[in-house]
Order: C-alpha cells, then sequence, then structure tokens
C-alpha cells in the first residue's frame, strides 16, 4: 500500500526476507523504459533513467549535459505527455533524474536494482550487462524486460554473483495500467530473489505477478499471439469481416473493447509479426507451430507499411465519407482495399448480449450454430486445446495462464475459467467433435471425478493441480479478500447488494447493480448494513466491491422516469433517501470505511466522500458529474465540498480562490485521472483517505482501517453546524466570469443555469454576509436546486442522452 498520509513507503517497509528497493536505476528510455520509469517514481521510489548519448552531436555540445541527455529527456517528456498518463500525478517527476551511459552508468552502485529496457538485440544487451556487472554493488538485483529474448542466453558469462541475482521481470505495455508482472528466473537465479520479486510485485508495484519459465514469449505473449494468430488464419473459413470479428472477440466474449485487429492496429503490427516468428523459430517441437506462420495478406500489410496507428493504417484507416464525417474503413483481406463494411447481425449474438453477464454470454455462444458463433467455438476449441497442452511447458500451474492472460491481455476470464464457465466436459466434447485432442491429463480429472479446474472451498480459491491430481489453494490469497471466493459468508441480501462477515466482527456492503448504480435496492442495503452493525455489536462497515468499478453514480433511469412524468414529491423523496444515506455513513455509531476503485461518480463519489475513511485504489476515477445530466450533486457532494472549504479556510486564506476552484471542478465535472489527482480536486481527505496500490488490496486494507478506528476508540461524529458559507459575496466572484465562458462558446445557456445553481448552494444561498450554517442547510439547498433543474426540458434530454448513447449533450 502506497499512502497518502504518514503510511510507510516502498523504501521503508520491510518484506519477509528484509531486502530493502530505495533507489532504481531503469536503463532505456523507450517506450516502455520511460513508462516503467514513471511507475517506479509514482510508487515513492528514487529513479535514475537513462539512455545513449546522441550519436549525432556537434563538436560544441560534446560537453554539454543538456544536448548529451537529450534523447532520455526527450522520451520522459513524450511519455508524460501521452494519454492515458503513465504516470499518477505530476509532483512524482520530482523523483526521476536523467542521466546517459557514458556520463552516469557508474551511478548505478547506489542502486538496488537495475532494469536493462534496451533495443531487443542479445549483443547490445550483453555489452551493456558487461558494464553493469562492473559497477553495481554487490547484492543488488539486475533484471530485464525483454519479451523475446531468452534470458539464459543474457545470462551466460555473467559471474555466479550476477546470475543470482538476475532474472527476467517482464512488464506489459502500459505498465501502469495493465497489472501483469512476469518473473522469468534461470536455472541459477536464487530462489530468494524469485520471491522477493512475487512478494513486491505485489505489494508495492501493484501487479499480478506470474512465474514463468524461460521459454520463446515467455506465458501472456505465448498464448496472447497464439489466439491472435489462430483468428489470422481461420479467416478465410469462415464469412466474416475484420470488424465482425472484431464484435465477437471483444467485450462480448470478455475481451478488451480493442477485441482483435484494433489491438494488433495499437500494439503494431510489427510486433506481434516479430513475437510469432519468434514462436515459430524457436519452439520446433509446437504441435500447433503452424498457427504462428504469418498468413500472406498480413506479410504484404507489413510490406506496405500497414502496420496499424503508429503508420496511420492497419486493419483499420481513418478516412471520411461523402458528407465529410469522419470514419473508419476496414481493410478487406482477400481484396487488401478499405471499404466500410456494413455490420450485419447474427442471432447468436443478439442473444448473447440479451443473455446478461459475461458468463451467461459465453454458454449462449457455445451452443449457438450460425456464422459467429462457430467462429468463437472454433477459436475457443484451439485456444483451450493449446493451453492445455503448454503445461508444464510453459507453466506447471493452470492459474498462472488465467493470471497472465487476464493482466497482460485484459480478458476478463482467463481460458481456463472460461473452459469451466462454458462447462468443461460439455466444451471437451465440442472440441472432440472439431478434431482438437485435448492432453491426457484433462481427461483424466474428468474421470477422477473433478468436474471444473477451479472451485471454491472455505473461502479459498482452489485449482486442479495436474502432477498431485487434486485441488490446491491458488497462493497469495492471504493477503486479499475477494467476494467472489466468499459467496458463503453472504449473512443478508437484496435485489441490489449483498452483506458479507468479513470476519473479526467486520461487515462489507456490495453493490451488484448494472455499472454499481446506486438505487433504492442500494440505499436500501446502507441503511441495513449499518443498522445491523450497530444492533448487533459488529465493529463495523466496509462499502467495497470486486467489480470493475465502485460505482457509476446514481440511478439515472429512475430520476429522468420521475422527472419526465413530473413526480416531483417522489423525486423529492428519493433525493432525500439518498442525502439521509449519506449522513447516515457520516454520523453512524460505527466507522464505515469505502474502497472505491475504477469509476466512482456522482453518487459513488459521495458515498466515499461520507464514509470515515477512504481506502482507494491508485487506480480510481473519481468526480462529481452531474452537470452532464443537467443537474448539480444532490447526495450530499456540493454540501460536502462546501464543508472541506470551510475547514480549508480555518488555516488558508482568502477564501474566495477555494470556492472558486469546488465551484469550478463541479461545473465543469472534473474526474480525477488518479487517487493521487483526488486529492488536489478536494474528493478525497488527506486527513483520513489513503491510497492502496493494489486494487486487489483494498477490501482487506479497508476492513483494516475499520478494525484501526473500532480499536483507537471510535465515536460518533457530530452533525456539523459550523460551516463557513461567503454568501452573495462570493457569488458575485463566482458568477463573474460565467458571461464570458457564454460568449466565448465555452458554455451553453443551460450550463449557466447549472452553473448558477451550483454557485447559490455553495455561497449558502442568498446570504448577505459571510455565515455559518449546518449541513442540513446546504442539503436543503441542494435538494432544491437538483428538483428545479429536473423540470426543465433540457435537463431531461441531457439524461435520456447519457441513458441512450452514454455521452452527454451539450445543449
Amino acid at each position: 500500500m502506497n499512502s497518502s498520509s504518514d503510511e510507510k513507503s516502498p523504501s521503508t517497509v520491510t518484506p519477509a526476507n528484509h531486502r530493502h528497493i530505495r533507489k532504481v536505476a531503469v536503463l532505456g528510455s523507450g517506450v516502455m523504459g520511460s513508462r516503467i520509469a514513471c511507475h517506479f517514481a509514482h510508487i515513492g521510489l528514487d529513479v535514475l533513467l537513462l539512455d545513449i548519448v546522441p550519436l549525432d552531436l556537434k563538436e560544441e555540445q560534446k560537453n554539454n549535459s543538456k544536448a548529451r541527455n537529450q534523447i532520455v529527456n526527450n522520451a520522459l517528456k513524450t511519455a508524460v505527455k501521452s494519454k492515458p498518463s503513465p504516470i499518477y500525478h505530476q509532483q512524482f517527476l520530482n523523483n526521476i533524474t536523467t542521466g546517459n551511459f557514458e556520463d552516469d552508468l557508474d551511478k548505478i552502485a547506489s542502486c538496488d536494482w537495475v532494469i536493462e529496457v534496451i533495443i531487443e538485440r542479445l549483443d547490445i544487451k550483453k555489452t551493456l550487462f558487461d558494464k553493469v556487472e562492473k559497477l553495481r554493488k554487490p547484492g543488488s538485483l539486475v533484471t530485464s524486460n525483454t519479451s523475446g529474448i531468452p534470458i539464459s542466453m543474457l545470462a551466460e558469462g555473467r559471474s555466479e554473483e550476477f546470475q543470482q541475482h538476475f532474472c527476467g521481470t517482464h512488464f506489459f505495455n502500459p505498465p501502469r495500467y495493465l497489472n501483469l508482472f512476469e518473473i522469468i528466473p534461470h536455472t541459477t537465479t536464487d530462489p530468494e530473489v524469485i520471491q522477493f520479486f512475487e512478494h513486491y510485485a505485489d505489494l508495492f508495484l501493484g501487479k499480478t505477478p506470474v512465474l514463468a519459465k524461460d521459454t520463446p514469449a515467455f506465458i501472456a505473449n505465448r498464448i496472447g499471439v497464439f489466439s491472435m494468430s489462430t483468428i489470422f488464419q481461420l479467416m478465410n473459413d469462415f464469412d466474416l469481416s475484420i470488424g465482425e470479428i472484431d464484435v465477437i472477440t471483444g467485450p462480448l466474449t470478455g475481451k478488451p473493447k480493442s477485441a482483435t485487429f484494433r489491438t494488433a492496429d495499437v500494439v503494431g503490427l510489427d510486433t506481434l509479426i516479430k513475437v510469432a516468428k519468434g514462436v515459430y523459430d524457436n519452439c520446433p517441437e509446437d504441435e500447433r507451430r503452424s498457427t504462428f506462420q504469418i498468413p500472406d495478406f498480413v506479410l504484404t500489410m507489413e510490406k506496405n507499411q500497414w502496420l496499424g496507428d503508429k503508420t496511420g493504417q492497419g486493419f483499420y484507416k481513418k478516412s471520411k465519407n461523402e458528407q465529410g464525417k469522419r470514419v473508419f474503413l476496414e481493410l478487406d483481406p482477400k481484396t487488401l482495399e478499405y471499404k466500410e463494411t456494413p455490420k450485419r447481425t447474427f442471432d447468436s449474438i443478439a442473444q448473447a448480449k440479451s443473455a446478461g453477464g459475461l458468463q451467461n454470454k459465453l454458454r449462449v455462444l457455445s451452443k449457438g450454430n450460425d456464422e459467429a458463433a462457430r467462429f468463437n467455438n472454433t477459436v475457443n476449441a484451439m485456444v483451450f486445446q493449446y493451453c492445455a497442452h503448454r503445461i508444464p511447458e510453459i507453466s506447471d500451474e493452470l492459474y498462472r495462464i488465467d493470471d497472465g492472460m487476464r493482466t497482460g491481455f485484459g480478458w476478463k476470464m482467463g481460458p481456463f475459467e472460461m473452459w469451466d464457465t462454458i462447462g468443461v466436459q460439455e466444451a471437451l466434447d465440442q472440441m472432440t467433435s472439431m478434431g482438437f485432442e485435448a492432453p491426457q491429463w484433462v481427461h483424466s480429472m474428468l474421470s477422477s471425478g473433478a468436474s471444473s479446474f477451479y472451485k471454491h472451498q472455505a473461502g479459498q480459491r482452489m485449482y486442479w493441480d495436474i502432477p498431485s491430481a487434486s485441488y490446491k489453494a491458488v497462493p497469495g490469497q492471504e493477503h486479499f479478500i475477494l467476494l467472489a471466493n466468499r459467496k458463503e459468508d453472504i449473512v443478508w441480501k437484496n435485489s441490489g447488494t449483498n452483506l458479507y462477515d468479513l470476519g473479526e466482527g467486520v461487515l462489507n456492503l456490495e453493490f451488484k447493480t448494472k455499472m454499481n448504480s446506486i438505487g433504492g435496492e442500494v440505499l436500501e442495503g446502507i441503511n441495513h448494513a449499518i443498522a445491523k452493525a450497530e444492533d448487533e455489536g459488529w465493529k463495523g462497515l466496509v462499502l467495497g466491491n470486486d467489480a470493475s468499478n465502485f460505482s457509476a453514480g446514481a440511478n439515472l433511469a429512475m430520476i429522468l422516469m420521475l422527472a419526465v412524468e413530473q413526480e416531483y414529491d417522489e423525486l423529492d423523496i428519493a433525493i432525500r433517501q439518498f442525502q439521509q444515506t449519506a449522513m447516515r455513513i457520516r454520523h453512524s455509531s460505527i466507522p464505515v470505511v469505502a474502497g472505491p476503485h475504477g469509476m466512482t461518480l456522482g453518487g459513488g463519489c459521495e458515498i466515499t466522500m461520507h464514509s470515515d475513511a477512504a481506502l482507494a485504489s491508485a487506480e480510481t476515477y473519481i468526480g462529481l458529474v452531474e452537470v452532464g445530466a443537467g443537474v448539480i450533486p444532490a447526495g450530499g457532494g456540493c454540501k460536502e465540498l462546501a464543508l472541506r472549504a470551510s475547514d480549508y479556510y480555518h488555516t488558508n486564506d482568502p477564501k474566495i480562490p477555494r470556492i472558486v476552484e469546488v465551484f469550478t471542478h463541479i461545473a465543469t465535472a472534473k474526474v480525477a485521472s488518479s487517487a493521487h489527482e483526488a486529492f488536489d480536486l478536494g474528493l478525497l481527505d488527506k486527513r483520513k483517505d489513503e491510497v492502496v496500490i493494489n486494487a486487489k488490496r483494498v477490501i482487506a486494507e479497508a476492513k483494516k482501517k475499520v478494525l484501526e478506528l473500532h480499536n483507537n476508540g471510535y465515536s460518533q461524529p457530530p452533525i456539523r453546524k459550523d460551516i463557513e458559507v461567503v454568501g452573495r459575496s462570493g457569488m458575485a466572484a463566482l458568477l463573474s466570469g460565467l458571461s464570458g465562458f457564454e460568449l466565448g462558446n465555452y458554455a451553453t445557456p443551460h450550463d449557466i443555469t447549472i452553473a448558477k445553481k451550483i454557485a447559490y448552494v455553495l455561497c449558502g444561498g442568498d446570504l448577505s454576509m459571510p455565515s455559518k450554517v449546518s449541513e442540513q442547510y446546504l442539503l436543503d439547498l441542494e435538494r432544491e436546486a437538483f428538483l428545479s433543474l429536473c423540470g426543465e426540458i433540457k435537463t431531461q434530454q441531457r439524461m435520456e442522452s447519457i441513458l441512450k448513447t452514454g455521452k452527454p449533450l451539450r445543449n
């Protein structure tokens, strides 16, 4: 955990094996190197980023340090400007020192870990390691981020002590967002080093460590590129366009939005070809070796430099139609021409989409018999077979393959998890009918009476261990609380929530609505959980879940329905219930700790702000975004930011600039791009909230926080009646700039209407002078403003747009 307050940083926490990482050297500042340096920097490490001296320096530049560091400095600047950002907050760039191999390589003597991220050429890497070995301090770790060169070849010729502390540590790009961290030892790597990296990757890097064998492409690229190569090879056998295949192999089946061909364009076709060729050349015994052969049309694309985004065209190409509208053209592999391809409808896809939930979608597709379903089932059969045959070649344990694909390629389920979902026997029968035979160990598992690769037992996830022919616990679970493993611990539920007993007297309320939106069922769950904890002597409550996002906000469909039908009394009751629930969270007699992660928007943000503490995942995108729906925050969001601004006044003046900041954040629907940025926006509070680097640890850390608050003598906070608001003078300052925004077309008239409501609430209404008001006073103001805006046609149009398109309407 990396904290915003006084928690220990990675340099001061002592892991089990007593090794410390205080300073890291990153050798190579290319796309991966610069971003790896950023990731190290934003977890609090001192980072030395080095690269070569430019080869074309003029004579007068050769003694100029700025000129000599031009490559590394430009690379870092480029990385920082990229979207999405590789770093949590700009302040962490102060942790990075740049230099070059000629002048600064000796500085690695002060580093605890040296990671090489230079060009994928064995000779160049070995030359650099010759220098590193002479300069590094004994006992320091040295690793390579190579994705294609065997680690054993890089270790050749090195001293015994160097080899003991050397292995592969493979990040995936972008390092901030992809959680895979492959650890690849060679035969002489010290086991303590491997144990350390597994521990460090989880706790400090926020990654999922996957122990891989030193085989070509390791685990994730071996399976991921096989899957993509399979799709390339199957295209001629099915009457499907590139776009149609991307629909099948995208979110519908638990893959990223970029699916297959869009992913190839983003990664670069040349990169995929290189990995595929590496496997083909170096795996002569692979029974599916021919799958890695590059089809002719892909080789033509490479020859034409149609490599994807980096060259402006690949499987897709941006263009404009006759009306001047921007369109995405897709490649026809048969003609190698780009064209707009109309998307056909397939019954299996329509049925899967309406099935709800990834598991149901996969089952529906597996039973389909149209072209789309047959394609999907053939791909699955080949991938399932290939993964089963890769044990024990690339991994001894099947869960590592699933971990690699989920965290490296962004799959929602790994291949064995998908196989389980469809049904091991059912999928096996389908595979056999297609001519894809699974290895004997799968048949033996089924013959033993086991029917799945995974099962849950006593709150743990168990996997089928092939050598022992028995289930074993997936290691490392003791650090996490995964609700999916604890269904037997549910003590109460309704249609929108599950309430879990986490042990040690702590409850956890899980939201389970679509996008974890907050409606009546969730509010009922929160109130029931708090009442149960208070009445039955529980120590406290965690608001946390395992979903991709904490909460996308209030149930907008319900609000729109009530607004359109002019049921303002019902709407008033609903808003009051939300406000009362937020205040119940704040003023309950037991500690309530939130575990935000992913999208934490609108009502999800308000729930988080009213908790006694938030243990937020570093990747928390939190904000009050209600203006996009034509309203203002009314679940206590405006009240809470006015309160925090008031507290800020006591130690920081003048008052007006702070309220201007708060007003701007709400009026522009500003969303923090990380938990660290949320402190700047006032959405997280440094007095009570903390950042957790590994999202999988959020619930466990939140539970610890509940126990800490309880054990330190938690007392119910009083309702605040001392909130300083600035009245008319402050409102005038906020409104003075609005006309300029409207004239400059930065704001529509309806934007101005909403902004005026925000200003009115934040300043305390029509008060003639600065005054002190209560929380309830501000809650009443924001509720009244919300209700008045719901009666506006333009607000209803904004709500309808978001519900229909997912995009805000600027009207």
